[in-house]
C-alpha cells in the first residue's frame, strides 16, 4: 500500500460556529400517540395487568419496561434541494429518524426551522429505514428507462413497507428474514440473515442477496461474476459474504469476506440476456441447490413477466431454472401459516404479471398477493427439513401436497414430484472490480464506515475505516467509460472520518481526538472548532503555562502519517494553539477569550463523526452531547473559483494539489479576511507561489483587506517559532491595520524597510525557486483566457478589471508587449496608472516552461468575432473546457451562423476551438456539461438560423444568458432568433420556444389551459356567458345545456342566435304548449280529451329530444367529484294557452301506453352522461355515488352507465360494482352496462369482458351449461358487444357463432319468437365488426364460406345445417312460428346485407358489390321490400367507396334503368304497380344519399351539400304537396329522414343554417305519420349538425363507419317501446365515430378566443392536386390524414406552421385539449373582431415605412402596440417630459427608439439602441474610460457592413441560408446616424492629434493626456498593435502602401495613416 504523497506544513483552519444537535425526530416521537400509550401502559399497576390480560401480559409489560427504558433510535441525514421559484433554489437537510415503530421524515434548513414532512407508524418494531429511488418504467418493453420515484423503505420482521412521496403505499411480504437493506441505482438489495434456521438444518448454500427493482416486483436473487478470468455466472450464495456499503453513483458495492477478512468492490448492473440463459441452463454448481430440490425433467413453467429487467424473461420459457421460489424459505411457518396464498399456489396468479399495469395507477394500499412468498415457503413444508421425520407426509394443516421430502440418505438420482412453479430469474449481476490483497497477521475486521470522496483535483476515492486505519482506494473510469478501474490504496491513521462532498474533502478524527482535514489522501490542515477544545489542546495549554510545553507535544505521533519523516515532528508543536501568539490565558488582553465563553464540566473530546451532509458534520463528544459544525468552503467568489479551476486544469496534479491546499489554508486561517477581500488574498497567495514578494509591489500593497480584530491574525499564519522576530514588527508597521489606526497611536515614522509607492523596487527580483515559477507562462495564459471569457458576460465584466493588474504584471514580466497593448486598449486609463516595472530578469525567463499555445499575438475574442464578420480566415480560439463555456458557445455560434459551417459544432469543431493540453487529461474534446446533441446535423433545422437556435437550446442557453452577452456580440444570435420567431416549427420544445420569445408556442408546448374551471370544459374558452340568454340560472341548469353559450360559440356563429334556437328546440325540461282551438260544438270533456291527445303527440317528440341533446352537448362538461351529475328532467306535461292550464296524461281520460317513458328516460340518462368530457376525473366511487335511490330513476342511471362507456370512463368501474349491477336483473341496467363496457374496450379482445358478455349469449355457452333467463334485449346488446370488443380482429370462433346467429331459427318451444329481427340484425352488425374491412383476406375462415352464407341470408333459400354445438339446442321446434327449412329473409336480410357491407367496406370489390345491385327485372323487384333496397344500395356504395361522387347524376345513376323508364314514361308494366315502382325509386335514392353522407361525413363538402340538399328539398316538396303522393306518407317520411341524416353527417359540427331550417320545420310537424321514430331521426340530425357545440365532427375510418351503420340504421321505432327491428340503445353508438376537429385560436396575452387566418394545405389525391385553402378560425379542420400542413397566416398574428407530413400527434393533442391553439398578436395590429377589414390598424395609420413621422409618434399610443410593462414604463419615464428637465432632442431619440422596437416586434433591441446611443455620446464627450462599448459599436457596424456589401464568403461548404440585411433588427436610419457620429468624432480627433497616433505607430509611445481617445481610435479603426519604428520616411504613396501592407487594412484606412507624420 502506498502512503500519503504530499503533506502541507502544519497549519490550522477555523471551522464554523458550533451548534448543539439533537435529532428533530426524537422530540416528535416523544409527543407521538404511540409513545403516550406506552407511558400509560408502563404506569399501569402490575396487578391490573395480571387481572386483565393474565400472566403473559405481565411478562410482556416487564419486557417492555426493560426494552423501552432507553428507546433504541437511529437516524440518518442527507442533502436535499428543492426549487422554490424560477430564480431561487433552497438548500436543506433531510432527516430520517427511527425509534420503535415510528419513522419520522423531516426537512430543515439554515433559514427555516425543521418540520415534519412525513411520519410513518407500523405494527412491529422497525428494523431499518432508508431512502431509496425506484425506477418507474414508461412502458413494458423498456423497463430500464423511466422516471425516478423517491420512496422511504421501512423494514419490519416479516414485511417491507414502501412509501413514495406521491402518496403511493406498498406492502411487500418477505419470504425470509432480512438482515439489512441497501439502496442502489436499481432499487433495493435485500441481504438475508445468516441465522436463518434453514441453513442450520439443511446446510445448503442458497442465495443470500436478493434484489427488488420495484415494490410491486417479487424479490429475485442476485448473480455474480467473480474475478480471475472466469466467465461463470453464479448466484450469490456465499454465507461468508457481507455487504458493507452500496452506492448509486457509481453503482458499486463493498463486500467483506468474514472467512478471509478481506474487502472487495463489485459493480452492480442489470443482468444480460446471455447471463440469464447461462444461469438457468447450467446449474452445474450443486452447492447452490438443495438436495433433491430440482430435477432436470421439470416441466416448462411460465416465467415471470416482471417489467424490471431490460428484456422479457418469457423469451427463455421452457428452460428449467436451477433455483425456484420453492427452494427458498427463511422464516418458520409461524410467519405465514395462515396465508391463503400458501394453500393454493398453482391457482393463484403472480402479481408480477400485473406489476406493469399497476404502476400506471396510484394505489391507496398496494399489497401484492402472497404467491411469490408462498413459492419461497411451499417446498420446505414438503422437504421434511423442519419436521421430525425426513420422510413424513403432508402436514394436516397444509392439506394434501404432492411434495414429499427425501430421506437424508437419498442420492442425487432421486426425483421429486414437484408442482408446476415459476422459476426465479435474476435481475441484477455483480462484477468484481477490486479485491483487497491479503496481508500478514490476523484477519482484519469488517469496515465500520464506508464512503466515497473526491479530492481537489477531482480524483475519486473509496474510503473504508478498519479499526484505526482509514483505507482510501483510488479509482478512475476506463477510456470507454464502461467500467471503473481501482488503482492504489493509501492508509491514513484515523478513528473516524466523514466525507465533505461540497468541498471535495473529508474530516478525519485522529487518535488524540484532533480533527484533521484531508482532500483525498492529502493532508490539508487541522481544524480548530471555536468553543470545543481537544484534549491535546487542553494539555498543551496547561503545559505552556507551566513551562513544560515540549514534553506534551512529543507523544502526539498519531497526528502524522505513518511514513512521516522525523523532521516533521517539530512542526506539530504549533498546531496545539489556535493563535500564533503564545499568550497565557490569564492575560488581560484575552479576558473575553472563547475559552471562557464556553466551558465544559470536564475535558470534552470528540469521539465520533457522523451525518456528513455537504460541508456540515456532526461531532459526538465523550459526554454524550452532539454538535453540528460546518467546514469552510474553498472559495466564495466566482472569479476565484474560475481561477482555481484553471489552475487545477493546467498544472500537473501534484503541483495543482499543493496550490489548492495552500490557498485553502490561506483563505480559511482563523480570523482571516471576509469574502469581499477574497480576491485580494488570492492574488497575494498566487504571487507568493510564483515567487513574488508582494510586500514590494505597489499595487499589491494597496490591496484592500478588511481589518480583523487583530493585525497578527489578519494575514499571518502560525509561525514556526513562538518567540517572534524583527520581521513581525516590520510587518505590523507596514500593515493596512497600522495605517488606518496610525492616528490613534500618535505620529510614527515610516518603517525603514518598507518601500513607499513612489520608490521603484529596482533591486527586487522574483524568486525562481518558487513552486509555480516555471509554470508562470501557462498560468498567465489561462488567466488571460478567463479574462477574455469574462468580457463576454455583462454581469462578470466588472470582475475582469480586478484581474487586469495581475495580468498586466505577468505580461510585463514575460516581455509580452502585445498583451500589454491589448490590456491598455481595453482599459487605457486604468493601465496607465500601473507603474510597476519588470521584475524578472531575461535570464530567468529561459528557465520557465513556455507552452506551445502561448503565442506572441494575444487571443482576443472580440477580434476573432470581427475577423469572422469580414470573412477572414480565423485561427482556432484557445479554450479551457468546462471553465470558459461562454467563449465556447459564442465562438461556435459565430462559426455556425456567420461562417456558415453546419458542422462547426461537431466534426469541424477543431477548426474553431483548440483545447489546451493540461497537466491532467479530462476529455478529448470540449463538450458542454449539459446533455443534448452536439452536432448541427442532429438538430434537424433547415436553415442556419434554426440550426443555431436548436443547438444553443440543447446546450442550455436561455434568454437570460443572452441578456448578459454584450449587445454587439449578441446581434447575430438575436437576428437568428428573429428569423426563427417569424416561422417556427410547432414541434419545437418548450426551451426552444422560450429562447425565440414565442410565448404562444411556449404555452402550447406546456399544455396549459386557458382558465381554471370547476365544472365545464367549455368554460375554459367560454369565459363569460352569453348575454342573449333570457332564461334564469335555475332554468339553465335544468335543461342540461347551461354550459353551451360561450365565447367560442359566439365566434363561430357571430351573426345570429342559432345556438340559442337549437337549445330551445332540444330542451325537454319545461312543459310544452298545447295549442288546441275549442270549437263551439265541442264539449268541455271532449276538449280535455282533445288536448290530452294533442299532448300525447307532442310527448312523442319530447321523448325523442334526449338523443339529439346528447350529441349537441357532447363532451362539454367536467363533473365535480363531490357533486352528482345533474340530469335534466324529462317533462311530459303541457300548458294550454291562454291561461297556461296544466295538461297531464295521468288524468285517465285517454289510454296511455304502458312503460311509455322507459326508453325515453334511458336516452335522457345517456344524454346527461355524454356531457362528461373524456379528460374528466371520474372514478369508481363517483360512478356509484350517482346511483339513484329511487327505483323510478333506474332507467336514467342505466343510460348514464352506457354514456360512461361511450366516453371511456366505465373502465374505471370496479368489477364488484359491475357484478352488483348485473345481479339486480334490471333489463335497462344490463343493456347500458354491457354496451358501455364493450364500447370502452373497443377492439381489445378483453377476456374479462368476453366472459361477461358470453354469460348473456346462449350460443357462446357450453351445450351443457345451465339455461339462464336472459331478456331478449339484453341478448341483443350482448351480441353487439361481442362485435365491439372484437372489432377488426377477425376472430374465427366469434365470427362462426355470429354467422350462425344471423339465421337462428325460432325456438326451442316458445323461445326466440318475438323481435327476432333485432337479434338477427345485431348478429349481422357484430359479424361485420369482427371482420371489419378484411374483405377476401379473412384468415382461417375459408371453410365457413362467409360471403356465400351471407348472400343466402340476404336472398333466401334452404337453411343450412346448424353447427354441432347448436344442433342440439335447436332440436325442439318452435311452438309458435313454423318456418320450415327456408330462410326467412324478412328476418335475416338486413343483418346479412350490412354484415357483407362491413366485411368488404372500402375494398372496391365489384363482384361482391354486384350481389347488392337492385334487381333489373320486374319479377325480381316484386320480391324485395323497398326498405331492403335502401340497405342494398347503401351497402353496394360503401363497398365501392372510391366510386361515390357528390353528384346528383351519380345518385340517380344507382336507380335501375327499368325503374327510371317506368317512372318517367307514360306507361307502366302490367304486373307492377306505380306505387311499387315509386317506393323502390325513392328508397334507392335515399340509400345512395345515405352513402354520400357516409363518404363525406364531417367534410362540409359544398358539392355533397348541394347534392343532398336538392334531394332533401325534393322529398319535402313531395311530402308537402297538396295531392297525395304515390309512394305514401310513411315511406316519404322515412326517405326524407335518411336524406336529412346524410345531410347532417356531411355538415356535422358546422351548424349550417339551411339544414337547421329543415330540422326546425320538421320539428314543428307533430301530426299524421310523424311518429316517435321520425322525431328521433330529425333530432339526431339536429344534434349532429351542432355536435359538441361545434367542436366535434365525424370521421370516415372503418371503425367510425361501422358505428354509424349501427346508429343510423334506416328503420326507426314506431313508438317509444319499439325494439323489434333495431335496439334503441344502439342509436347512441354514433359517439364512437366522433373526433375533435375544431381549432380555436387563443390570444396568448389576453387568453381570449379570437379570429385568425389559417392556410390549410391538402395532400395530393387521385381527385385533386395539392392545394391550399384559406379559412378563418375558429374552424373545423378536415380529417387529419387529408392535410399536409396547417399554418397560422399573417400579417396580424405571428406565423406558425404545423407540418402534418412529419407528425400528426402534435395537432391531435391540440384538438383533444379543446383545440386551443395559442397565437400572438403582432404590434400595432388589432384583432379581427375589432377591425375586420384592417382599416383601424394603428401601424397603418400612424407609422409608415419612412422615418420622417417616427418622431411624431405619441408615447401614449405605445399601449396599443404592446402590453410589456417594461416598455410602457420606459415610455412613461423617458419619452415624456413629466419633470420639465428633459431636452426635446433626447425625448425624440428615446421615442424613435421605442417606436422602432415596438412596431418592428423587436422589443429586446431597445437596450441595444440605448447602448449604441450612449456609447457614441460618451465617445463624443471623450468620457470613455474603457473601449468595451466601442468594441460593440464596431461589431454592430461590421455586421451591417458585411450584410450590405456581401463581405465574407461562408467557409466549410455551408450555404449562407441565414444571411440577410440586419436592418430587420436595427433601423438603417439609426445606424447611419450612429456611424456618421462615430466617424466624425474619430476624424476630428485624428485631425487634431496626428502626432499622438504617429508616435504610437512608430515608437509605441502613448500620450498621458490622449491615451483614452487614442485607444478608442485604435479599436474603432481596427489598427493592430504593430509599431512601425522600422518604417523609414515615406516619400511616395507607393512606398507607404508597401510599408502598411502587413497590417491588412482597407485602402481608406491606409490613406488616413498616410497623413500621419
Amino acid at each position: 500500500m502506498s502512503e500519503v504523497v504530499f503533506e502541507e506544513p502544519a497549519t490550522m483552519i477555523s471551522a464554523g460556529d458550533l451548534q448543539s444537535f439533537v435529532p428533530f425526530g426524537r422530540d416528535h416521537c416523544r409527543h407521538h400517540p404511540t409513545a403516550f400509550n406506552l407511558q400509560l401502559r408502563l404506569l399501569q399497576p402490575a396487578s391490573e395487568l395480571w387481572a386483565l390480560e393474565g400472566a403473559a401480559s405481565l411478562v410482556g409489560s416487564l419486557q417492555e419496561v426493560s426494552l423501552h427504558e432507553k428507546l433504541q433510535e437511529s437516524w440518518q441525514l442527507r442533502h436535499g434541494c428543492v426549487v422554490g421559484g424560477p430564480d431561487e433554489e433552497a438548500e436543506f437537510e433531510e432527516e430520517l429518524y427511527t425509534a420503535g415503530n415510528t419513522v419520522v421524515w423531516t426537512h430543515g434548513s439554515r433559514a427555516e426551522a425543521s418540520s415534519v414532512y412525513k411520519a410513518f407508524t407500523v405494527d412491529t418494531p422497525v428494523q431499518q429505514a432508508l431512502w431509496c429511488d425506484f425506477t418507474v418504467p414508461q412502458s413494458k418493453n423498456n423497463a430500464c428507462s423511466g422516471g425516478s420515484e423517491q420512496t422511504v423503505c421501512i423494514l419490519e420482521s416479516s414485511c417491507l413497507n414502501v412509501h413514495s412521496v406521491t402518496g403511493k403505499d406498498f406492502i411487500s411480504p418477505l419470504p425470509f428474514q432480512v438482515s439489512h437493506l441497501w439502496a442502489t441505482a436499481f432499487g433495493l438489495l435485500l441481504e438475508r440473515k445468516n441465522s436463518d434456521p434453514l441453513h442450520s438444518s439443511t446446510g445448503e448454500s442458497l442465495p443470500t442477496v436478493f434484489s427488488m427493482r420495484h415494490p410491486l416486483d417479487e424479490v429475485a436473487p442476485v448473480v455474480w461474476r467473480p474475478a480471475g478470468g472466469s466467465d461463470r455466472v453464479q448466484y450469490v450464495s456465499d454465507r461468508s459474504l457481507r455487504l458493507v456499503f452500496s452506492s448509486a453513483k457509481p453503482s458499486i458495492l463493498l463486500c467483506f469476506d468474514t472467512m478471509q477478512g478481506l474487502h472487495s468492490v463489485w459493480a452492480l448492473r442489470p443482468v444480460t440476456r446471455q447471463e440469464l440463459v447461462a444461469v438457468v441452463r447450467c446449474p452445474s454448481d450443486q452447492s447452490l441447490l438443495a438436495p433433491g430440490f430440482l430435477s432436470s425433467h421439470l416441466p416448462s413453467t411460465s416465467p415471470l413477466d416482471s417489467p424490471s429487467g431490460p428484456f422479457t424473461p418469457s423469451s427463455v420459457a421452457g428452460i428449467s431454472s436451477p433455483l425456484h421460489y420453492t427452494a427458498l424459505r427463511g422464516h418458520h411457518s409461524r410467519i405465514m401459516t395462515s396465508s391463503p396464498g400458501a394453500h393454493s399456489r398453482v391457482q393463484s396468479p403472480s402479481i408480477s404479471n400485473m406489476a406493469a399495469l399497476s404502476r400506471s395507477h396510484t394505489p391507496g394500499m398496494a399489497a401484492p398477493s402472497f404467491s411469490g412468498t408462498s413459492r419461497l415457503y411451499e417446498s420446505f413444508h414438503g422437504q421434511g427439513s423442519r419436521g421430525p421425520s425426513p420422510g413424513r407426509g403432508p402436514s394436516p394443516s397444509r392439506g394434501p401436497s404432492p411434495i414429499r421430502g427425501p430421506s437424508p440418505n437419498s442420492t442425487s438420482n432421486d426425483t421429486l414430484l414437484l408442482p408446476e412453479m415459476e422459476p426465479i430469474f435474476p435481475d441484477l449481476c455483480m462484477d468484481q472490480l477490486w479485491a483487497e490483497p491479503p496481508g500478514p497477521g490476523p484477519h482484519s475486521p469488517m469496515a465500520s464506515k464506508v464512503f466515497l470522496t473526491t479530492d481537489f483535483c477531482q480524483n475519486n476515492f473509496l474510503c473504508f475505516l478498519v479499526e484505526s486505519q482509514l483505507r482510501c482506494v483510488k479509482f478512475i473510469q476506463s477510456n470507454d467509460l464502461s467500467r471503473l478501474i481501482f488503482t492504489s490504496v493509501t492508509t491514513i491513521p484515523a478513528t473516524d472520518a466523514a466525507p465533505l462532498q461540497s468541498i471535495n474533502a473529508m474530516l478525519v478524527l485522529e487518535a488524540n481526538s484532533s480533527l484533521v482535514l484531508y482532500t483525498g489522501t492529502t493532508r490539508v490542515s487541522k481544524v480548530f472548532v471555536a468553543g470545543l477544545l481537544s484534549p491535546s489542546f487542553i494539555r498543551s495549554g496547561h503545559a505552556h503555562r507551566s513551562g513544560h510545553a515540549h514534553q506534551v507535544n512529543m507523544p502526539l505521533t498519531s497526528a502524522s502519517t505513518p511514513a512521516a519523516p522525523a523532521n516533521r515532528l517539530p512542526r506539530l508543536d504549533q498546531v496545539v494553539m489556535p493563535s500564533p501568539l503564545p499568550e497565557p490565558r490569564g492575560s488581560t488582553h484575552n479576558q473575553g477569550s472563547w475559552l471562557e465563553d464556553y466551558s465544559f464540566p470536564q475535558s470534552p473530546a470528540v469521539t465520533a463523526l457522523r451525518d456528513a451532509v455537504s460541508n456540515r458534520v456532526t461531532l459526538e463528544v465523550n459526554n454524550g452531547t452532539m454538535f453540528r459544525v460546518s467546514i469552510p468552503e474553498i472559495c466564495t467568489s466566482t472569479l476565484v473559483r474560475k481561477c482555481l479551476q484553471a489552475i487545477r486544469f493546467i498544472l500537473p496534479k501534484d503541483t495543482a494539489m499543493k496550490v489548492l491546499v495552500k490557498w485553502y489554508n490561506t483563505y480559511n486561517a482563523p480570523g482571516g479576511p471576509s469574502a469581499h477581500a477574497e480576491w485580494n488574498q488570492f492574488v497575494t497567495c498566487l504571487l507568493s507561489l510564483l515567487g513574488y514578494n508582494t510586500e514590494h509591489l505597489g499595487w499589491t500593497r494597496n490591496l484592500c483587506v478588511e481589518v480583523p480584530l487583530s493585525p497578527v491574525i489578519a494575514a499571518k499564519k502560525a509561525r514556526p517559532s513562538d518567540g517572534g522576530s524583527d520581521e513581525d514588527w516590520e510587518y505590523l508597521l507596514g500593515s493596512q491595520y497600522h495605517r488606518q489606526h496610525q492616528s490613534a497611536f500618535g505620529p510614527t515614522e515610516p518603517p525603514p524597510l518598507v518601500a513607499t509607492e513612489t520608490e521603484a523596487p529596482t533591486t527586487v527580483c522574483v524568486d525562481s525557486s518558487a513552486p509555480l515559477f516555471s509554470f508562470l507562462p501557462s498560468l498567465f495564459h489561462v488567466l488571460h483566457l478567463i479574462y477574455q471569457d469574462l468580457q463576454l458576460d455583462n454581469l462578470q465584466r466588472s470582475t475582469a478589471l480586478t484581474l487586469l493588474p495581475l495580468l498586466h504584471q505577468l505580461a510585463r514580466d514575460l516581455r509580452l508587449d502585445q498583451y500589454i497593448d491589448l490590456y491598455w486598449r481595453d482599459y487605457p486609463e486604468f493601465i496607465s496608472n500601473l507603474k510597476e516595472s519588470c521584475l524578472i530578469d531575461q535570464a530567468l525567463i529561459g528557465q520557465m516552461v513556455r507552452p506551445y499555445y502561448l503565442k506572441a499575438e494575444p487571443p482576443s475574442v472580440f477580434g476573432w468575432f470581427s475577423s469572422c464578420l469580414w470573412g477572414e480566415e480565423v485561427p482556432p480560439f484557445p479554450l479551457l473546457p468546462g471553465i470558459c463555456e461562454r467563449t465556447r458557445l459564442l465562438v461556435l455560434s459565430y462559426a455556425l451562423y456567420i461562417v456558415g459551417d453546419v458542422e462547426a459544432t461537431s466534426s469541424h469543431l477543431p477548426k474553431y476551438l483548440t483545447r489546451l493540453s493540461a497537466g491532467q487529461k479530462t476529455s478529448t474534446e470540449p463538450s458542454s456539461q449539459r446533455p443534448g446533441p452536439s452536432g448541427a446535423d442532429q438538430l434537424g433545422g433547415s436553415s442556419l438560423a434554426e440550426k443555431l437556435i436548436l443547438w444553443l437550446s440543447s446546450s442550455g442557453f436561455t434568454l437570460k444568458d443572452l441578456e448578459t452577452v454584450p449587445f454587439g456580440v449578441a446581434l447575430p444570435i438575436r437576428e437568428a432568433i428573429y428569423r426563427c420567431r417569424e416561422q417556427p416549427y410547432s414541434d419545437w420544445s418548450e426551451e426552444v420556444c422560450l429562447l425565440i420569445g414565442r410565448q404562444d408556442l411556449t404555452k402550447q408546448a406546456h399544455k396549459m389551459s386557458l382558465a381554471n374551471s370547476k365544472t365545464s370544459v367549455g368554460s375554459v374558452v367560454s369565459l363569460e356567458p352569453s348575454s342573449s340568454s333570457s332564461s334564469t340560472e335555475a332554468d339553465e341548469e335544468e335543461d342540461g345545456m347551461s354550459d353551451i353559450s360561450g365565447e367560442v360559440s359566439g365566434l363561430i356563429w357571430s351573426q345570429d342566435q342559432r345556438v340559442e334556437e337549437v337549445r330551445r328546440l332540444l330542451q325537454s325540461s319545461r312543459p310544452v304548449r298545447v295549442r288546441v282551438q275549442q270549437l263551439p260544438e265541442v264539449s268541455d270533456h271532449d276538449f280535455i280529451e282533445e288536448k290530452e291527445n294533442k299532448l300525447l303527440q307532442l310527448c312523442q317528440r319530447t321523448m325523442s329530444l334526449p338523443v339529439g341533446r346528447g350529441l349537441f352537448s357532447l363532451f362539454s362538461y367536467q363533473p365535480v367529484p363531490t357533486q352528482p351529475l345533474p340530469v335534466p328532467k324529462l317533462n311530459l306535461t303541457g300548458r294550454a294557452p291562454p291561461r297556461s292550464t296544466m295538461v297531464d296524461l295521468s288524468s285517465g281520460n285517454i289510454d296511455v301506453p304502458a312503460n311509455m317513458t322507459a326508453w325515453a328516460s334511458f336516452h335522457n340518462g345517456v344524454a346527461a352522461g355524454l356531457k362528461i368530457a373524456p379528460a374528466s376525473q371520474v372514478d369508481s366511487a363517483w360512478i356509484a355515488y350517482n346511483k339513484p335511490k329511487s327505483p323510478e330513476l333506474a332507467n336514467e342511471y342505466a343510460g348514464f352507465l352506457m354514456a360512461l362507456g361511450l366516453n371511456g370512463h366505465l373502465t374505471k368501474l370496479a368489477t364488484l360494482n359491475i357484478h352488483d349491477y348485473l345481479t339486480k336483473g334490471h333489463e335497462m341496467t344490463s343493456i347500458g352496462l354491457l354496451l358501455g363496457v364493450s364500447s370502452a374496450k373497443l377492439g381489445t379482445m378483453d377476456m374479462s369482458i368476453t366472459r361477461l358478455l358470453s354469460i348473456h349469449i346462449p350460443a357462446l355457452l357450453p351445450p351443457t351449461s345451465t339455461e339462464l333467463d336472459v331478456p331478449h334485449n339484453v341478448q341483443v346488446a350482448a351480441v353487439l358487444g361481442i362485435g365491439l370488443v372484437y372489432q377488426g380482429t377477425g376472430h374465427r370462433h366469434n365470427a362462426e357463432v355470429l354467422l350462425a346467429e344471423i339465421g337462428r331459427p325460432p325456438g326451442p318451444e316458445m323461445e326466440y319468437c318475438t323481435d327476432r329481427e333485432s337479434y338477427s340484425l345485431a348478429a349481422g352488425l357484430a359479424l361485420g365488426m369482427v371482420c371489419l374491412g378484411h374483405g377476401s383476406s379473412l384468415v382461417g375462415m375459408t371453410d365457413l364460406n362467409v360471403p356465400e352464407q351471407l348472400y343466402q341470408y340476404m336472398v333466401g333459400g334452404h337453411r343450412r345445417a346448424a353447427p354441432g354445438c347448436s344442433r342440439d339446442r335447436h332440436k325442439s321446434p318452435s311452438y309458435q312460428i313454423k318456418e320450415g327449412d327456408s330462410i326467412n329473409v324478412d328476418v335475416t336480410s338486413p343483418g346479412a346485407t350490412l354484415a357483407l357491407a362491413m366485411i368488404y367496406l372500402k375494398t372496391n370489390n365489384r363482384s361482391i358489390a354486384d350481389w347488392l345491385k337492385a334487381p333489373d327485372t320486374m319479377f325480381l323487384l316484386d320480391f324485395i321490400k323497398p326498405e331492403f333496397l335502401l340497405l342494398r344500395s347503401l351497402a353496394r356504395c360503401i363497398i365501392m367507396w372510391d366510386e361515390i361522387l357528390p353528384d346528383a347524376d351519380w345518385v340517380r345513376g344507382n336507380v335501375p334503368q327499368i325503374i327510371t323508364d317506368n317512372i318517367e314514361g307514360t306507361g307502366v308494366a302490367e304486373d307492377l304497380t306505380l306505387e311499387t315502382m315509386s317506393q323502390a325509386h325513392d328508397y334507392i335514392i335515399a340509400g345512395a344519399c345515405l352513402a354520400v353522407g357516409f363518404r363525406f361525413a364531417g367534410s362540409c363538402s359544398a358539392e355533397a351539400f348541394k347534392c343532398l340538399y336538392s334531394c332533401c328539398r325534393s322529398f319535402m316538396n313531395t311530402l308537402c304537396a297538396s295531392t297525395p303522393a304515390v309512394t305514401g306518407q310513411y315511406n316519404l317520411q322515412t326517405c326524407l329522414s335518411m336524406v336529412l341524416l346524410a345531410l347532417s353527417m356531411v355538415m356535422c359540427g358546422s351548424g349550417d343554417l339551411k339544414v337547421l331550417q329543415v330540422c326546425r320545420f320538421l320539428h314543428k310537424r307533430t301530426g299524421g305519420e310523424m311518429n316517435y321514430g321520425f322525431h328521433m331521426a330529425h333530432h339526431m340530425a339536429l344534434g349532429m349538425l351542432f355536435m359538441g357545440r361545434g367542436r366535434l365532427s365525424l370521421n370516415t375510418s372503418n371503425s367510425a363507419i361501422a358505428a354509424l351503420l349501427c346508429a343510423l340504421y334506416p328503420h326507426y321505432p314506431a313508438h317509444s317501446t319499439d325494439n323489434r327491428y333495431h335496439l334503441q340503445a344502439l342509436r347512441h353508438l354514433v359517439v364512437l365515430a366522433v373526433q375533435p376537429r375544431l381549432l380555436v385560436p387563443v390570444d396568448v396575452d389576453t387568453l381570449k378566443p379570437c379570429y385568425a387566418l389559417l392556410d390549410l394545405t391538402y395532400k395530393e389525391s387521385p381527385w385533386y392536386e395539392e392545394t391550399t385553402v384559406e379559412v378563418m378560425a375558429p374552424a373545423l379542420l378536415p380529417e387529419l390524414h387529408l392535410l399536409k400542413q396547417v399554418k397560422v397566416k399573417g400579417p396580424r398574428y405571428w406565423e406558425l406552421s404545423i407540418d402534418l407530413s412529419k407528425d400528426k400527434q402534435h395537432l391531435r393533442s391540440i384538438l383533444s385539449r379543446d383545440g386551443v391553439l395559442y397565437v400572438k398578436l403582432r404590434a400595432g395590429r388589432l384583432p379581427y373582431k375589432e377591425d375586420p377589414q384592417g382599416w383601424k390598424s394603428l401601424l397603418s395609420s400612424k407609422v409608415n415605412q419612412h422615418s420622417s413621422k417616427l418622431q411624431a409618434f405619441k408615447p401614449e399610443d405605445i399601449s396599443n402596440f404592446t402590453s410589456d410593462a417594461a416598455l410602457l414604463s420606459f415610455s412613461e419615464l423617458f419619452c415624456k417630459d413629466s419633470t420639465g428637465t428633459r431636452q426635446v432632442e433626447e425625448m425624440r431619440w428615446f421615442s424613435s427608439m421605442l417606436t422602432e422596437c415596438v412596431t418592428q416586434e423587436t422589443p429586446e433591441m431597445l437596450p441595444t439602441y440605448i447602448a449604441l446611443e450612449q456609447a457614441v455620446r460618451s465617445l463624443q464627450s471623450g468620457s470613455l474610460g474603457h473601449t468595451f462599448p466601442l468594441w460593440q459599436v464596431r461589431l454592430v457596424l461590421e455586421q451591417v457592413g458585411r450584410a450590405l456589401h456581401g463581405g465574407g464568403a461562408p467557409q466549410g461548404g455551408g450555404a449562407q441560408q441565414g444571411a440577410g440585411p440586419y436592418s430587420i433588427l436595427l433601423s438603417s436610419e439609426f445606424l447611419s446616424v450612429i456611424h456618421s457620429m462615430a466617424d466624425i468624432t474619430m476624424e476630428t480627433w485624428l485631425r487634431d492629434n496626428r502626432c499622438v497616433l504617429g508616435s504610437y505607430l512608430r515608437k509605441g509611445e502613448v500620450s498621458a493626456t490622449q491615451n483614452s481617445m487614442l485607444a478608442c481610435y485604435l479599436v474603432y479603426r481596427a489598427l493592430p498593435s504593430m509599431p512601425l519604428a522600422s518604417v523609414e520616411e515615406r516619400a511616395r504613396v507607393g512606398n507607404m502602401l508597401m510599408s502598411f501592407a502587413p497590417l491588412g487594412l482597407p485602402f481608406r484606412e491606409l490613406l488616413r495613416l498616410a497623413q500621419v507624420s
